[in-house]
């Protein structure tokens, strides 16, 4: 089980994917370590308990952060939150 953060929803200057999130694992810093991590799974806990699953789809950019597209849109406060990736 590795620690991740939510860092933004997927969004163009015109469109947001509301199902498709950012995601910045701790300790991958090149596109190399993030690819690493496609095809996991990934959860986020609500403050409620509620969980949402989704799954990790490919690296974005250079700095080792991934895309995850999930079950469910997160709600906005999922924005900074930690997930979990199994």
């Amino acid at each position: 089980m590795v620690k991740a953060k939510v860092i933004q929803f997927r969004r163009g200057r015109h469109t947001i994917h509301e199902r498709h999130f950012l995601i910045e694992i701790e300790g991958t810093e090149t596109r190399k370590d993030a690819g690493k991590f496609v095809g996991k799974s990934v959860e986020w806990k609500s403050p409620a308990g509620k969980i949402i699953k989704g799954k990790i789809s490919s690296a974005h950019g250079n700095k080792g952060v991934v895309r995850a597209i999930f079950e469910k849109g997160l709600p906005g406060q999922a924005v900074t939150t930690s997930v979990e990736i199994k």
